[in-house]
């Protein structure tokens, strides 16, 4: 049996990607509520997380801080979001994934909320970097109960619903920024309460929707061994170190143009909130869009073929950055470039399909370990700023996705049948 091919070989050891790796899957009626459920928890992860990013420059108004330091808020919540992705990961494939999903659930809420009280650029740290070790979590345990919910031939559309929920969220809290003055004061505190109280509230009802059964894969007899080790045993370690390298890239591409987008939009192209407010709701519908093509896509064609959107999403890049201040040319280029960058939407499922089953959600996590370079990406990002301009800085993300997609290109297919067959 066969796990995946590509330029680091196969390797017989693991079970086949697209087999049933469960004993048995629930009903599709539990299934689908199950997995409506795990939408909602994500709607609300994805509120919290767009967060820094949306509210970047009412934050940097409010608090008084600079580039570096409205910048850095995403570094403090990315090194969270790391140790929480590395932790919580192993904790919900050793004792359960609902049980963590019902603790991230209140815990990113909760932090969320912290921020109402922030008021110093102390303050601001410690409450992004809590919040984002919650937030790391949501990443492996959504991954890891969906896919003991579905089998491998539908997972990429699967994540493109994951995704578009991700996207729908970011759409919400655009539409709710072209409300604020352009003087919004401590009005944006009202995102931070939508964003919060719903998950700490429907968090319990975890253990009455999604079925045990997505607990199981797990050794019956707990290993002495950390389940992380496991990603770096015989034969994987190569292949781990890619992975992480590869999500880290996407992360910093990802920061140095969209982390800035709202704050290049503000300060360099001079538009208004309702303007910015539209062209982020562009943006992110077209993910939405992508998303599911990218993830019918990785089921029709293999995983590694979505590679091709990094590509173009590079490009998208560059022109969004070279073009006039024209609304409508800059709401095609932004919407292109959502498109394109929804190609990763597959991460989840082909991370779980690289390693045994009962590392799902262990596996899963090597998603946010990228962040360990990321969150350098705003510091490096906001210095350079200062000195060549934000523009130039953010372009730096249309080379980083040039790399990553290469790099993408080297690592192991897990679909059966792919359209891109590696020579390795």
């Amino acid at each position: 049996m066969t796990a995946g091919t590509g330029t680091l070989g196969t390797r017989e050891t693991l079970p086949p990607a697209f087999a049933d790796q469960t004993a048995a899957y629930p009903s599709t009626r539990r299934a689908v509520a199950a997995f409506a459920f795990l939408m909602v928890a994500e709607f609300f992860y994805s509120w919290a997380w767009n967060s820094v990013d949306i509210l970047r420059p009412y934050i940097r108004d409010s608090l008084g801080l600079t580039l570096t330091e409205a910048g850095s808020g995403y570094s403090a919540q990315g090194a969270g979001a790391l140790i929480g992705a590395v932790l919580i990961g192993q904790l919900a494939d050793r004792f359960g994934r609902r049980n963590m999903l019902v603790v991230v659930m209140v815990g990113y809420g909760l932090s969320l909320l912290a921020g109402v009280a922030v008021t110093t650029y102390l303050q601001f740290i410690a409450q992004r970097f809590v919040l984002g070790v919650m937030m790391g979590g949501i990443f492996p345990i959504v991954v890891g109960i969906y896919v003991g919910l579905f089998r491998g031939n539908v997972r990429g559309r699967l994540a493109s619903l994951i995704n578009a929920i991700f996207g729908l969220a970011v759409i919400a809290m655009g539409v709710a920024v072209r409300q604020l003055p352009e003087r919004a004061g401590e009005q944006w505190h009202l995102l931070l309460w939508i964003g919060g109280v719903p998950p700490i509230v429907l968090a319990a009802f975890a253990y009455v929707i999604v079925p045990h059964s997505v607990d199981t894969g797990r050794p019956e007899q707990p290993r002495a061994r950390l389940p992380v080790l496991e990603l770096f045993g015989p034969g994987l370690a190569l292949q781990t170190a890619m992975l992480a390298a590869l999500m880290g890239l996407n992360f910093f591409a990802y920061q140095a143009f969209s982390g800035w987008l709202t704050t290049y939009l503000k300060d360099v192209r001079l538009l208004s909130s309702a303007a910015i407010g539209g062209l982020v709701a562009w943006t992110f519908a077209a993910n939405i869009v992508g998303g599911f093509f990218w993830g019918w896509a990785s089921d029709r064609f293999g995983r590694r073929f979505n590679a091709l959107g990094f590509f173009l999403g590079a490009a998208a890049i560059a022109a969004y950055l070279l073009v006039p201040a024209n609304l409508a040319l800059l709401g095609v280029i932004g919407a292109l470039y959502g498109f394109m960058l929804s190609s990763s939407v597959v991460w989840g499922p082909w991370l779980t399909e690289l390693y045994p089953p009962h590392l799902k959600s262990t596996a899963a996590s090597i998603f946010n370990w990228g962040r360990i370079v990321s969150f350098f990406a705003p510091l490096i990002t906001g210095s350079l700023a200062g000195a060549i301009g934000l523009g130039a800085t953010m372009g730096m993300a249309s080379v980083i996705f040039v790399i990553a997609a290469l790099l993408w290109l080297m690592l192991p297919e897990t679909h059966p049948k792919p359209l891109w067959r590696s020579g390795g």
